[in-house]
């Protein structure tokens, strides 16, 4: 349980989890770490916690620097559970330390803590401490992706604690981003951002116009969670500035599911109406998939076509589940449409549709309906309305060249 060296006198303590595979409702196939830092200079700080449970590991760490009792500075970046839920364990056992938080962290802390004997310092942004010959500054990032949250900035070494941002749910026994095969570094970013981020995209881009404002220098970054970046920390940024102006490959993704195999067929006729026009499409049934790779491949490409059957008049439970599922995370420069079957009466296309609609989305009408089974003339149907649609989606991602 050694800790690691990231920067002269700047360890990593934290914790890898690789057993976790569901991160509220976010299924984690990768595993994923709680990354918090000890900085041992004149003044010992710590900024962040673990996950309450990992609290030992984390212990185990700062002790192979030194005692947990000489802690004096405390850094809250963010107070969600799987990163302030040890902050009880630090603060009883370093009786002197002073917790720099948010005035909204300080807020949320006392909702889930007695923090009546410890000494709190609210920061803002701009604010700073000096702790021998470091110095802490600390960035307020409100709604990225907590109203508390902020980053903690080390001057001195380039370093930027960035709290969630630019992280990765992926467990990993190395610790940077030279170390890890880079495509599958890049998925779990996309991975990542498009299951907690997606809503954020605006203020994203703000806060990233911000800190090019602050004139800060960053050649790392430790998020708090995945690996660290320290050989291209420009490529994560840059990653997230194309992510939050929208951008999408020319590509569909449908995704279906289907009761008796109507749907399912339909959606095999407009696959090949969609490839017929030279695009590029995959194909996802929503009961052999989880919840957020569904939502990563919708992120990743620009057009969007739901196959439903119709159950009581409405669209397929897992359909309206993903639905509303997408329709939180406030997806925008996305194009979709919705085809499907039914057997007495129909309804659940136009429930879909609807649905599309209310996400603001660019929705191409009409959506496409069938009767029970598919016959050679709705599957001639099913084709056309593939091939319209990848005309509709090349039309569409040509404004964001």
């Amino acid at each position: 349980m050694k800790a690691v060296k990231i920067k002269e006198n700047v360890y990593w303590v934290g914790v890898i989890d690789w057993n976790v595979r569901d991160f509220h409702g976010y299924v984690t196939s990768r595993g994923t770490t709680y990354n918090n830092f000890l900085i041992t200079d004149k003044k010992i700080a710590l900024l962040d916690t673990v996950k309450y449970g990992f609290s030992d590991i984390m212990f185990e760490r700062i002790r192979c620097l030194t005692d947990p009792e000489k802690i004096e500075v405390a850094v809250c970046n963010h107070i969600e559970l799987d990163h302030a839920g040890c902050w009880d364990k630090v603060m009883d056992v370093a009786k002197n330390a002073t917790l720099y938080i948010t005035e909204r962290g300080k807020q949320g802390l006392e909702r889930y803590f007695d923090v009546t004997s410890w000494d709190i310092q609210v920061v803002k942004t701009g604010d700073s401490v000096k702790i021998g010959e470091k110095t802490l500054m600390f960035i307020e990032t409100p709604m990225l992706h907590w109203p508390d949250s902020m980053m903690t900035y080390i001057p001195e070494d380039k370093l930027l604690i960035s709290q969630d941002a630019f992280g990765q749910h992926w467990a990993q026994a190395v610790l940077f981003d030279d170390l890890v095969p880079q495509e599958v570094l890049e998925d779990a970013v996309i991975d990542y951002y498009a299951n907690i981020l997606m809503p954020f995209g605006r203020l994203i881009k703000a806060k990233l116009a911000d800190i090019q404002k602050l004139g800060l220098e960053i050649d790392m970054i430790a998020p708090d969670h995945g690996v660290i970046w320290r050989k291209n920390p420009g490529k994560v940024i840059e990653m997230y500035q194309d992510m939050a102006n929208g951008r999408a490959e020319e590509g569909v993704v449908i995704v279906y599911d289907t009761m008796w195999h109507s749907t399912e067929k339909m959606c095999r006729a407009v696959l090949d109406g969609i490839l017929d026009e030279g695009m590029y499409a995959e194909v996802i049934k929503l009961r052999e998939t989880p919840m957020s790779a569904a939502v990563k491949q919708f992120w990743k490409y620009r057009g969007l076509l739901v196959g439903t059957p119709t159950l009581n008049n409405v669209m397929f439970p897992t359909i309206a589940e993903f639905l509303q599922h997408l329709r939180g995370l406030r997806p925008e420069s996305r194009i979709a449409s919705a085809f499907g079957s039914y057997g007495w009466s129909g309804g659940g296309v136009k429930d879909a549709m609807q649905t599309l609609e209310s996400m603001n989305l660019e929705v191409v009408e009409p959506g496409y309906e069938v009767k029970s089974r598919p016959k050679k003339q709705d599957y001639d149907a099913g084709y056309e309305f593939g091939r319209l649609f990848a005309q509709k989606v090349s039309e569409y991602h040509r404004k964001f060249d």
